[in-house]
């Protein structure tokens, strides 16, 4: 078959086309926990803490679960790239089956999560009010696990602008119900932190209807809902296979960050708070880099289908220009203004505004260290992942992070006496090394694609 070399112009075109919508429904959806995090800073220093703590721990959860929806995508990507409506079909749908049963087994311990906080050293007071809140969150779970699978699904068919439009819907809802529940407004009962996770709770269930209606009316060729409850083992393991090590990556990295959020409670209710807000406000541009590595898994995957190296090579040099620019802006608006940014999650009233300052700056400064390598790790494994790579870089994550990264945080800041700073900058050292070998691993090797079985039509 006779591929045409498409140019540089043409990949970006093609990358920002379908990467801008998946960045702002990205940021859309962090908005939302964004507004947790600043309305709870609101209210009060301990709910703050509390919200840190339960949401890195909810977090670490989800993301594993979330591998078996980021498998979908290279598939389906190179499923419809094949003109295989039927196997489209029998991905996701293995895919939601994965979602519903990781989240039924995993979220079973936020019920007894106190107990589990108090023995990894946390306040009393933390861990009970962050015990509130996980009771509550933990029946987000599944929903959130198939929103991840449907966007995926859609991501692979670059459908993205209704995962844009239905998060950014979704975000607003969900500051109209945390303004009433958190505060008490509007003659809603004032529940604090049980309202901010009551508001999630709401606001995720409302994006699984939209995302199910949208994929039945606009793409009624794939009958996505069709044999919903049929077992289909072939497709469950190749999902399977394709998304723990997917998974597992991202508890390395996503791990790391819980980890590093329960020393840093180690030092102090303060120093957490303060981590807190640095970790919302490097999150949030993390986001960007995270839609591009999207679509290049898209990219990449529809490559992958057409068996098109030369073309795979091309979009992957464009992908990694684009974020690389974000990265080094990023880099110098967290140095030139970090005061600003810090204030805005702080009540200008606290009394401890002061030492949150001091620390939040400092710690926004090592953010702005890993902001480079953080796209640059992120954007291999996007790539990786729609060439169906995901054993080697899930090895290559486990060693960068924890037999490197988090060893350094640990020496930094007890061993040494660095503090805060010391313990993100082993995170820096971790991201880097990922960095490194998983671009290495990239570029080194050759793609090719293993077919999956076909299906009747009926399947």
């Amino acid at each position: 078959m006779n591929i045409e070399l498409q140019t540089y112009a043409a990949h970006r075109s093609a990358i920002l086309k379908l990467g801008l919508p998946l960045i702002a429904s990205n940021m859309a959806q962090f908005a939302i926990h964004m507004t947790d995090t600043i309305m709870l800073g609101w209210y009060d220093v301990t709910a703050l803490a509390a919200v840190t703590l339960a949401s890195s721990l909810f977090f670490v959860v989800f993301i594993v679960g979330s591998g078996f929806a980021f498998a979908v995508t290279p598939i389906v990507a190179a499923a419809a790239e094949a003109g295989d409506e039927v196997q489209v079909r029998r991905v996701t749908r293995m895919g939601l089956w994965l979602s519903v049963i990781y989240g039924f087994i995993f979220t079973l311990p936020f019920l007894w999560a106190e107990p589990i906080l108090l023995a990894m050293g946390q306040e009393p007071i933390v861990a009970a009010a962050a015990q509130d809140y996980l009771v509550i969150i933990a029946w987000q779970m599944i929903p959130a696990l198939l929103v991840m699978t449907l966007k995926s699904y859609l991501a692979a068919l670059e459908h993205t602008a209704v995962i844009l439009w239905a998060t950014i819907g979704t975000a607003i809802m969900n500051v109209i119900v945390n303004y009433a529940l958190i505060f008490g407004n509007w003659g809603a009962p004032e529940m604090g932190i049980e309202g901010a996770a009551i508001a999630s709770l709401l606001v995720t269930l409302g994006n699984v209807v939209i995302l199910v209606a949208y994929g039945l009316i606009k793409l009624p060729q794939y009958d996505l809902m069709r044999n919903v409850w049929k077992s289909d083992p072939q497709i469950f393991w190749r999902v399977f296979h394709l998304g723990w090590p997917i998974g597992l990556t991202s508890l390395a990295e996503g791990g790391l960050f819980t980890a590093s959020a329960i020393m840093m409670g180690w030092i102090g209710e303060i120093e957490l708070a303060a981590y807190g807000i640095a970790i919302q406000l490097a999150s949030m541009t993390f986001m960007i880099h995270i839609g591009f590595s999207q679509a290049a898994t898209v990219r990449a995957g529809r490559a992958l289908g057409r068996q098109d190296e030369p073309n795979l090579r091309r979009g992957a040099v464009m992908a990694i220009g684009l974020s690389a620019v974000v990265a080094f802006t990023t880099v110098a608006i967290f140095l030139a203004i970090p005061e600003a940014l810090i204030s805005a999650f702080i009540d200008p009233n606290e009394p401890e505004k002061d030492m949150l300052l001091s620390v939040g700056v400092s710690l926004l400064a090592m953010a702005a260290l890993f902001q480079v390598v953080d796209a640059l790790q992120v954007m291999a494994l996007g790539l990786l992942r729609g060439v169906q790579d995901t054993a080697v870089p899930m090895v290559i994550a486990t060693i960068s992070y924890w037999v490197i990264g988090m060893p350094i945080s640990y020496l930094l800041a007890f061993t040494l006496g660095v503090g805060p700073v010391g313990l993100w900058l082993g995170l820096v050292v971790g991201l880097s090394f990922a960095a490194v070998f998983m671009m290495w691993r990239f570029w080194t090797r050759s793609v090719r694609i293993t077919p999956l079985k076909s299906a009747h039509p009926s399947a």
